[in-house]
């Protein structure tokens, strides 16, 4: 959502709230696993910006017995020589740089660079690589044993058809300060790179907006742990 001063301030709310209905309407409505739908898995959505914390999430409810399914792996799979992006990326991205790797892998760190920088360029990539996501999750879902299913997936919320196949929605949040402080010490990213990561992503504000959960991860480890411990308590009934 874009936020203008003046005579533009209406114009801009009613943005925002299409924003949120378009994501509103796209959802899967269903109810948790009954006795009537047990092969039925209930599949919650989670996502949050880039140095959230959502994998620190994950593994904790990992240990609860659900299922994750980790988009960002997928589109890695759908970008594999064998997989159904990898072509019409090279096709697309090889004339922008070199981001095939000697041993015929696309090199994730040059197309970063390029998309990162580039909107349109993101925007173009993701196109290609977010169907080919869809179709993997779904598989991941109906090969799925379980009750409860994670997907994880940073795009969520921003158009993609992933969405669809949630019952719910949880948006792991987190102070811009801490979100900066993680990617330096964990993923040794520069301020540069940071910011220019965060910038091509939707709002925290917007994402919770459309959020049935927040998981609000800018305390303790302790303290994150007893907030899904709730949640998960609360799912359960």
């Amino acid at each position: 959502m874009i936020y203008l001063e003046s005579a533009s301030v209406g114009r801009a709310f009613l943005v925002g709230v299409f924003y949120v209905i378009n994501i509103m309407v796209q959802r899967v409505t269903t109810l948790p696993p009954t006795e009537n739908a047990a092969t039925t898995p209930y599949v919650i959505g989670l996502t949050g910006n880039i140095g959230t914390g959502k994998s620190t999430v994950l593994s904790y409810l990992a240990t609860k017995g659900v299922a994750i399914i980790d988009a960002d792996k997928l589109a890695h799979t759908a970008m594999k020589p064998d997989g159904p992006a990898y072509r019409p990326v090279v096709e697309v991205f090889s004339t922008l740089g070199d981001i095939v790797a000697e041993d015929g892998q696309i090199n994730r760190k040059a197309l970063g660079e390029i998309v990162f920088a580039n909107p349109d360029a993101l925007r173009q990539l993701e196109s290609i690589v977010l169907p080919a996501v869809f179709e993997l999750t779904k598989q991941c879902i109906a090969e799925a044993s379980a009750d409860f299913i994670i997907l994880e997936a940073i795009k969520l919320l921003d158009g993609g058809k992933v969405v669809e196949l949630c019952s719910e929605i949880w948006v792991v949040t987190a102070t811009a300060e801490l979100q900066i402080k993680r990617l330096q010490e964990n993923r040794n990213m520069n301020i540069d790179s940071i910011q220019q990561r965060m910038d091509a992503q939707s709002s925290q504000a917007e994402k919770m907006k459309c959020a049935d959960r927040i998981i609000r991860n800018d305390g303790s480890l302790f303290e994150l742990h007893k907030q899904l411990d709730q949640v998960w308590t609360e799912l359960q009934k």
